[in-house]
């Protein structure tokens, strides 16, 4: 096996605090930042640990639900959930998706969403600065930003579809279902990395479509989605500018697309505007 570098891991200290012992090994999929040591995945902080902390007390008090489950997270033996950066939670196995479990995906998300429905709005949304927080606020119309000249063309021409809708129904919510549910025959599926924003549940089932178009082949019937929600097609439109704007704000505005970035965004807007005027028509 492989020795991963020393950085890549969770150094004994840690291990020690969270009362772990074994041999890391590193877990596919994800960012290929999570390691397993024992029945237990490590993975280093992402955000402030005020919103570590936030998402394990929020894991640790959802109720029990025979449609999805949550990884529930590790606490150091003083009680910590971040200890020099890293954190830790239980390990489920499972399949992750969304090829071959689109349906499973959106069950469980809708189900995720039902449980989170009355939980408040964190305030620390609002202090985000990251890549896909930045393009969340393009979406909704509430920032504009330049994107690299590589994705512009696709840029304005979704931003020329996109109109105002009511937001009443917003709340938290998973923004990046599609690869975050794991599925295991006779279990519930298990969400994972959770990725949170205040929006409304038919935005997070738009973002997996969205992905679906961009990345994992949807099966062209799996384009209405939520298409009995009256803006349906606003929220495909939005998802498609968050993903976009994410990839501009990711590489650097002097940076570059890859290789067919700028018509995989082409054909997925293509695709939607298809969509509409067939609804339309």
């Amino acid at each position: 096996m492989t020795e991963l570098p020393s950085n890549a891991v969770p150094p004994p200290a840690v291990l020690d605090a969270f009362g772990v012992k074994g041999t890391p090994v590193p877990l596919v999929g994800g960012q290929g930042r999570s390691v397993l040591v024992g029945a237990s995945v490590f993975k280093p902080a992402e955000g402030s640990e005020d919103e570590v902390e936030w998402a394990a007390s929020l894991f640790e008090r959802l109720a029990p639900s025979s449609d999805f489950r949550v990884p529930l997270p590790l606490r150091a033996t003083d009680g910590r959930s971040v200890v020099d950066g890293w954190t830790a939670s239980e390990f489920l196995t499972g399949e992750p998706g969304p090829r071959g479990h689109w349906a499973g995906v959106f069950s469980a998300g809708r189900a995720f969403h039902r449980a989170l429905r009355q939980i408040p709005r964190p305030d620390f949304l609002d202090r985000q600065t990251h890549p896909w927080a930045v393009a969340d606020r393009v979406a909704w119309g509430e920032r504009d930003v330049d994107v690299i000249q590589d994705l512009s063309a696709p840029f304005s021409a979704l931003l020329e579809l996109r109109h105002r809708v009511k937001q009443d129904a917003a709340q938290l919510i998973h923004g990046d279902l599609a690869g975050n549910v794991l599925f295991a025959a006779g279990e519930a599926p298990v969400v994972i990395d959770f990725s949170p924003y205040w929006r409304p549940p038919v935005f997070a089932e738009a973002i997996v479509v969205a992905d679906g178009l961009l990345w994992f082949d949807l099966p062209s019937g799996l384009l209405t989605g939520g298409s009995d929600h009256p803006d349906w097609q606003q929220m495909l439109i939005r998802a498609l500018i968050f993903r976009l704007v994410a990839q501009s704000e990711h590489v650097g505005p002097s940076g570059r697309a890859q290789p067919g970035e700028q018509e995989r965004y082409v054909r997925a807007t293509d695709a939607v505007v298809k969509r509409l005027a067939a609804l339309q028509g």
